[in-house]
């Protein structure tokens, strides 16, 4: 009697994505692109519940922060694409628009070029296209911080960095040293690859390809990523609006209720 044939051994399942993700909401989808050092939490948390409101609102928080493992390779900006248009898949949106913040604007520019059927709009809020010579030497301060074990100045060139004058001068100086302190120490792990990558990143030649309405979300206060970068960014993309908003970097924390209404505006 010959023997029986060898039972097939079943390919192996896909790995799941390390990938941490948020999901919240229904509705059409909504994709949310943080920024560098900052989680979908973080940098959404404040606006979270005006954007779900209306929509099934999806992110994915980069390596080294919130619930995703640090990487263990160079990030590279592709990668994140691929991760947040996984979640989006995963949840079964077909067609999404997408909010990018700071570094999450390149990140959200590279995915509208290389999916333009899937989305409907776009939202960068103090995006780059390019780290200028400003930029990198802020980034490489940055880094050198985040690796030099003073969570203290790291803090302080945050906040500095961050936050615009008014908000910097509305704490006591005993309150502002204690937010520094805890914004140092608070720092993800992955923050200083993220900042990497920041260094690294081009998009210039992706905007012109972009094809979804684009609202441009200019911080006129802003010392991380100066507004020039924002303007450029908009000027480069066919049709985009420009708008701008009072503060620093940081319009979650300073303005929450005007840039939610300026994202959902821009992406209903």
């Amino acid at each position: 009697m010959p023997p029986s044939p060898p039972t097939p051994t079943p390919a192996p399942s896909p790995s799941p994505s390390p990938y941490a993700r948020t999901v919240r909401g229904s509705g059409p989808g909504l994709l949310l692109a943080h920024g560098a050092g900052g989680s979908v939490e973080a940098n959404f948390g404040p606006v979270m519940d005006v954007l779900a409101a209306g929509h099934t609102v999806v992110g994915v928080d980069y390596p080294g922060t919130g619930g995703t493992p640090r990487a263990t390779h160079p990030l590279e900006l592709d990668t994140l694409v691929d991760e947040l248009v996984a979640a989006a898949d995963a949840e079964g949106l077909e067609r999404f628009a997408v909010c990018g913040y700071s570094m999450g604007g390149p990140v959200a520019i590279r995915l509208a070029v290389r999916h333009p059927g899937r989305v409907t709009a776009l939202a960068l809020t103090a995006p780059f296209a390019h780290a200028d010579a400003e930029l990198r030497l802020t980034a490489q301060v940055w880094e050198a911080l985040c690796a030099a074990g003073d969570p203290d100045t790291l803090g302080r060139f945050v906040l500095a960095h961050a936050l615009s004058p008014a908000a910097l001068d509305a704490p006591t100086p005993r309150e502002l040293d204690a937010a520094a302190n805890v914004t140092g120490r608070t720092v993800p792990e992955g923050t200083v690859d993220h900042v990497d990558l920041v260094m690294r990143t081009d998009v210039r030649a992706d905007l012109a390809a972009i094809t979804a309405p684009t609202l441009v979300i200019s911080t006129v206060e802003d010392r991380f990523v100066p507004p020039r970068l924002h303007r450029a960014t908009a000027a480069g993309i066919p049709g985009a609006r420009l708008t701008e908003m009072p503060g620093g970097h940081l319009p979650f924390t300073e303005h929450p209720a005007r840039w939610a209404a300026l994202l959902t505006e821009a992406v209903k």
